[in-house]
């Protein structure tokens, strides 16, 4: 069987084996271990996969809850910085993608890793910030500034604007 975690791998093959205690190799491999410990329901492997200083801040119930209540849809690496096996800290950026109650999600987090004796550990994760959405259209240079100052658009908000 294909593993969750996307790698077009079969499952004894990739996630399996550190899911079976074997540590992860690499960053990438626990985030993705992860991601099938998700799909699997299996909290316990998210919690000594998670850094022994902050584990006992984990919410076990709510970690549960959510891998229950979702139907997980795949998973993306966006990006890895370092994480490999010689490394010491790595960072994975992934989106995540899950239905609940009818509805779609996507999650998309930089993860960061640090190995401790050997194994890799998930430290925490921060959510990219995203650019803002422009509702309306861009004003044309020769229209009046939308700030409300009589100004051209082009000699007012534009000149920065490159428009």
């Amino acid at each position: 069987m294909a593993c969750p975690c996307g790698s077009g791998r079969p499952e004894s093959q990739c996630c399996g084996p550190w899911l079976a205690g074997a540590p992860a190799p690499t960053a990438q491999a626990l985030m993705r271990s992860r991601y099938t410990a998700y799909v699997r329901q299996q909290i316990d492997y998210l919690l000594e996969t998670h850094d022994p200083d902050t584990r006992a801040q984990v919410d076990r119930e709510a970690t549960a809850r959510w891998a229950r209540e979702a139907q997980w849809t795949g998973l993306t690496v966006l990006d890895v910085v370092a994480g490999a096996e010689g490394d010491e800290e790595g960072e994975v950026d992934f989106e995540a993608s899950w239905s609940a109650a009818g509805q779609n999600h996507t999650h998309r987090e930089r993860s960061r890793f640090r190995k401790v004796e050997g194994r890799w550990f998930f430290v925490g994760g921060s959510v990219p910030k995203r650019n803002p959405t422009r509702v309306e259209p861009k004003p044309k240079p020769n229209e009046p500034c939308s700030c409300g100052s009589g100004k051209k658009y082009k000699r007012c908000h534009g000149q920065n604007a490159g428009g």
